[in-house]
């Protein structure tokens, strides 16, 4: 292992670690962000229908969740950079393969594996915990916040990007340019492999080991809790991320209209995630989450009661992309709090599990729900009933206040 670094190297690398993991993940993430462009044209051109379309997509999003704590387990374990390397390879072929694979199993392998396993280990978990085992304690929620927006700008590009492919080259050819740009990111897991570890921290005694960890953090009430709130997030962002371009059809209105929502989520959240980077330095990160679950059944009412228009979309997209994905800086800030970080790529890996398996029934029911009635109707209703009780897991959960900063001597 490399030498630990001392604390004003740790604090020299705080933007240097911080961007190259933003970026890393803006391809990532990018990249799988914009895959329901493709729900549409995967249709037409294999005649696979719509449930088998989404079953792809929901066993991705699962596939997804599932390598987190894998992947975090090994970065934890052997470093991040080779983790990092190999998920993008396994991305960049997923793409590549899958304008070459006509049946259910084979697209499901396509999309719903390789793709997924490739973006998965090249995601949060692992970029997460890289950067928070090499920066200063007091500039990590600021790290996550901008990491965290490095994935929505990722959506704001990609979205509108892929979409103009698939209209210009179409989808086979947009695959294939995909293929190509996620193999950019590979001097990035370079970088990140190259900076070593620090000393073990008080807040994780370095006896403790990985299975040990889990074990304890299964008994902790608040875990779990946090857990079942990231469930329902998974489950919002799935349906949406997989449906919303069918939503857009159903309401009569072109595809850039789908594009572009995804383009505003992903703008949108790019403000929300610094906002709430800074944030969890300085409000308790239940209460962020609280706010944050409970805005997005507003949005949903709010949503289901307006005229669909264009209109009506980017003002949805815009509100509900300021809590998007900013629900990872907080729920990585408590699981650090909860156990430290010494093993934080594994357990918050997990986390992110329940989260993918929410995302599993989100992007899976969506099809069937369309299939079964011709629209999401049922869908929004249990989107709404769902954000609520996520709000309210996250209340009981055992968090400190925040200390206030010591009054400077006059």
């Amino acid at each position: 292992m490399s030498a630990p670094l001392p604390l004003s190297n740790m604090r020299s690398l705080v933007w240097p670690v911080t961007l190259a993991a933003a970026a890393f993940l803006m391809i990532t993430m990018g990249a799988r962000q914009s895959l329901g462009l493709y729900v549409s044209p995967l249709n037409t051109a294999t005649g696979l229908g719509i449930v088998a379309i989404s079953f792809a997509m929901a066993l991705g999003q699962f596939t997804w969740g599932a390598i987190q704590p894998i992947a975090g387990a090994f970065a934890d374990k052997y470093g991040p950079g080779r983790v990092l390397a190999i998920g993008l390879v396994a991305l960049s072929l997923g793409f590549a393969i899958t304008p070459f694979m006509k049946g259910e199993f084979a697209l499901s392998f396509s999309i719903g594996i390789l793709m997924a396993a490739g973006a998965g280990a090249g995601s949060f978990s692992v970029l997460m915990g890289a950067a928070s085992q090499r920066i200063p304690a007091e500039h990590r929620g600021m790290a996550s916040g901008v990491i965290n927006a490095g994935a929505s700008f990722g959506q704001f590009i990609f979205a509108p990007v892929a979409q103009r492919l698939i209209t210009g080259i179409g989808w086979m050819g947009a695959m294939w340019s995909m293929a190509a740009v996620t193999l950019l990111a590979l001097p990035l897991a370079r970088y990140l492999r190259g900076q070593p570890k620090p000393a073990p921290v008080a807040d994780a005694p370095a006896e403790q080991s990985l299975s040990s960890a889990v074990r304890d953090s299964f008994k902790d009430g608040s875990y779990l809790l946090l857990h079942a709130g990231f469930f329902t997030c998974g489950f919002h962002i799935a349906f949406l991320i997989t449906h919303l371009p069918g939503e857009v059809q159903l309401c009569g209105l072109p595809p850039n209209v789908a594009s572009w929502s995804l383009a505003i989520i992903g703008l949108a959240n790019i403000a929300g995630s610094l906002i709430v980077g800074w944030s969890v330095a300085k409000v308790r990160s239940k209460m962020i989450l609280f706010w944050m679950y409970f805005s997005r059944a507003v949005l949903v009412v709010l949503y289901l009661a307006a005229p669909k228009t264009d209109i009506t979309f980017y003002l949805f997209a815009f509100g509900l992309g300021a809590t998007w994905l900013a629900t990872v800086p907080p729920t990585a800030a408590i699981v650090g709090k909860l156990f430290g970080i010494r093993y934080l790529s594994t357990l918050f890996g997990l986390t992110l599990l329940s989260h993918q398996v929410g995302g599993f029934f989100g992007a899976w029911l969506g099809g069937i729900a369309l299939d079964a009635h011709g629209n999401f109707q049922w869908m929004w209703y249990a989107d709404m009933a769902l954000a609520l009780a996520a709000a309210f897991c996250n209340l009981p959960i055992r968090e400190a206040k925040i200390a206030k900063p010591a009054a400077q001597p006059a």
